[in-house]
Parts: structure tokens; sequence; C-alpha cells
């Protein structure tokens, strides 16, 4: 079921995809996620774990909605070294959100705002426009996020 993000809404009918793994090179963790999103994941997330015996491992964490769940498998198993997976139904409170543009030293610049009952409680710049500003302008990144932030919240005070 897709919802449209501006509303603040509860995600019914979720699954956390779990599967843990100690003897899979970990350099492959970054390619297995980006194959998972683009597959129509909604989070990935690698957790570090100490298995049985005491063996070094790792946790992969998969939110999903129920209808991906065949084809997430399928990544898992083909991917990945682990010889099952565990599921957790989940419901996923999400709050609403919008993306407002900003002007900043460097041009227009997105914030994602997010929202609970219609109040802010949450903004962030968006971190790839970031890291293009930063580096064709070499300026640290945190002085790209500190403009951002200080033109969101002067919008946000006249606005």
């Amino acid at each position: 079921m897709s919802f449209d993000h501006r509303e603040e809404h509860v995600d019914e009918n979720m699954l956390l995809v779990q599967a843990n793994l100690d003897d899979m090179n970990p350099e492959w963790t970054s390619y297995i996620t980006d194959k998972l999103f683009a597959d129509g994941a909604n989070d990935v997330y690698w957790i570090p774990i100490i298995m049985k015996k005491g063996r070094p491992g790792i946790m992969l964490n998969v939110l999903i909605e129920a209808v991906r769940l065949q084809a997430v498998e399928s990544i898992i198993f083909s991917e990945t070294t682990t010889l099952g997976i565990r599921y957790l139904h989940a419901s996923c409170h999400r709050l609403a959100r919008e993306f407002v543009t900003v002007e900043t030293l460097w041009g227009p610049l997105k914030v994602k705002a997010a929202f609970h009952q219609g109040k802010l409680v949450q903004y962030a710049p968006e971190f790839k426009e970031c890291e293009e500003v930063a580096k064709k302008h070499q300026v640290p990144l945190k002085s790209v996020y500190d403009e951002v932030r200080k033109q969101f919240d002067a919008a946000q005070r006249s606005g």
C-alpha cells in the first residue's frame, strides 16, 4: 500500500526480515544494501553481533512491505551466506514529511522536514546535495549543514 508521505500515518503489514551471518565478507554489505533498496526495501541496516561459540558476526535487518517478501528473500539467499531468515511482523508509525527549499550562499538546497500531529519536530538538510556543494566549493560539509539549518530556521521564524 502506498501512502502520501506528506500525511502522518501507520503502515501495517510490514515485515522485519533478519539474517545472522558469521562467514560472509563484510565488504559485500553495501552492495547487498543497494540491491535491497533497489528492490523496494523501506530500510536496511546491519548490526554487529556475537554468535554462538563467541564468533563475531553481523545481523542483516530489512524492513519491507509484506508483498515484497519474495523478492527480498531471493536477494538475501543469493547474495549472502545465510542458511535461514527470520520474519517479524511490524507496524511503522511514519511522520508526515515534506521537502522545503532554502536559499543559501551556494544556491537553493533542500531540507526534509518532519511533522508529528501537524507540528514540526525534525528537520535535516539533504545529505547528497550538501555533499555536492562541499566538494564543488571546497568548504567543510559541516559549514554547508550549518548554513542550510540557519536559513531554514530563519524561514520558519519569518513565515
